[in-house]
């Protein structure tokens, strides 16, 4: 099973990755038999050393175009006309791309027509492939059928999250009641159908592929002998709070122990990873100083412009360990935005300025963080740093708070490019769901996954507020 950190990428979308790799092959190779007419030509072609890195080139660019136009979001695939424009314009941004590449590096281009053949078929292709694997469902398997042992929270949540990911192809059959009382209860889609002492039973029954323990009090209600058998029967027996955090990226922190965290795996944070993870972060903050210092120089003169100095702002926010620090940041908002103590900020905040919400909605305003990345206080990718005044109420209303401090936080993070600004309590319960979640599996790996996904948010202004 593959998986982002430890988020289960569905098999329907790897399916869809890998055919797509396949095709574009196909088309460039359409494309050069029949731009050449002859099987001697076709061959020498081929034949050369360059041939190989030229097609990783085109596939790799399509790919990244595809991903970035939402071409593998279940929801795009399955209307119709909105699939053929994102295709026609991952199209064009991957052929402008390839154009400026063999601008500057015309030894890697393909050759004369052979682009201009392979386009349309590359289109057609994608869309074509599309079509097929939404109209087959998951090209005639069978989905993997669940039940859900139980009535608890975490467990209507998993039940939620599956209902709304068709991708991840799975069935959910029913809950079952800890005493039976409730059978016939509707609690999402579907409802209780049956009682936990009858667990063997109804998984016979309904051919069930996994059951999933959701149950409101374990203590005295688990049919631990009815799970032994179906265990050793080869069923699979699962904690909800885990498979919720497979499928969804986040850790539900709503009726968790802290025994679950600490007997939980992951959360290892070895001396080499610590390391590496500064090295990276000082190596990419020195290289992105320089590269961006035009685009923060052209920041600086309109905010200049529209409400005058100062054009940078420093506020105090807490970082590693819980030690503040005084993050920099372009100003966004009226010099006076603060006048009636600190807030958060809103989708509709009338102290944000003109130049601000622009720059906020592409991320601009966070470009001096990379000064903070440098120093030592921040690192690239982490939870985001809230102010104290804000962290003293949160860790007050939401359990495991503090926890998100045991890392630098990030100018992005795991949160941030799977859910939105937080400007509420409710929101930020989230977004720690989300953090937990990257704290547990932090790894290089998964530093770039997320800073992958940033370009995408950032290009496309999403969760800004």
């Amino acid at each position: 099973m593959l998986r982002i950190g430890g988020q289960r990428i569905p098999s329907r979308i790897i399916s869809l990755l890998a055919a797509d790799m396949f095709l574009t092959c196909l088309a460039l190779m359409m494309a050069i038999s029949l731009r050449f007419h002859s099987v001697g030509k076709v061959t020498e072609y081929l034949d050369s050393s360059n041939t190989v890195p030229r097609f990783l080139v085109v596939v790799f660019t399509c790919l990244v175009a595809l991903y970035y136009n939402d071409l593998y979001d279940t929801e795009v695939i399955a209307r119709r006309s909105e699939m053929y424009i994102r295709l026609f314009q991952a199209l064009g941004g991957a052929c402008l791309a390839l154009a400026t590449l063999y601008f500057f590096l015309p030894a890697w281009s393909l050759g004369r027509g052979i682009a201009a053949l392979a386009a349309p078929a590359i289109l057609l292709f994608a869309f074509g492939w599309r079509l097929v694997w939404e109209r087959t469902g998951h090209l005639l398997t069978n989905p993997e059928r669940v039940l859900i042992l139980g009535t608890g929270d975490e467990g209507i949540s998993l039940v939620r999250e599956i209902l709304a990911r068709p991708a991840l192809h799975m069935k959910v059959v029913g809950f079952l009641d800890e005493k039976g009382e409730n059978i016939g209860q509707s609690l999402v889609n579907p409802g209780i159908i049956g009682a936990a002492r009858d667990v063997e039973d109804i998984v016979k029954q309904e051919k069930v592929d996994r059951v999933i323990l959701s149950l409101m009090e374990r203590r005295g209600g688990t049919p631990v002998r009815q799970l032994l058998n179906l265990k050793f029967a080869g069923v699979g027996v699962e904690d909800a709070h885990r498979v919720y955090e497979t499928l969804s990226g986040r850790i539900f922190l709503r009726r968790l122990s802290p025994s679950w965290l600490i007997l939980s795996d992951g959360f290892r944070k070895s001396a080499f990873l610590t390391a590496s993870k500064r090295a990276f972060d000082l190596i990419a903050s020195a290289i992105l100083l320089v590269v961006t210092f035009p685009l923060m120089l052209a920041v600086a003169v309109a905010i200049w412009l529209e409400s005058g100095g100062p054009v940078l702002f420093s506020q105090v926010r807490t970082g590693l360990h819980g030690k503040e620090f005084e993050i920099l940041k372009f100003r966004s908002m009226k010099q006076d935005a603060e006048k009636h103590g600190p807030q958060w900020a809103s989708s509709d905040d009338n102290r944000i300025t003109r130049v601000g919400q622009f720059i906020r909605k592409y991320r601009l305003d966070e470009l001096p963080q990379l000064i903070n990345v440098f120093r030592g206080d921040m690192s690239l990718v982490g939870p985001r740093p809230e102010r104290p005044v804000f962290c003293k109420l949160l860790e007050e209303k939401i359990p495991f708070y503090a926890q998100r401090h045991c890392v630098r936080p990030g100018i992005t993070g795991w949160a941030q490019v799977k859910y939105q600004y937080g400007s509420s309590i409710e929101e930020c319960w989230t977004k720690l769901e989300y953090e937990l979640f990257y704290i547990k599996h932090m790894s290089l790996s998964l530093d770039l996954a997320i800073i992958f996904e940033t370009v995408k948010v950032v290009l496309l202004g999403r969760g800004a507020k």
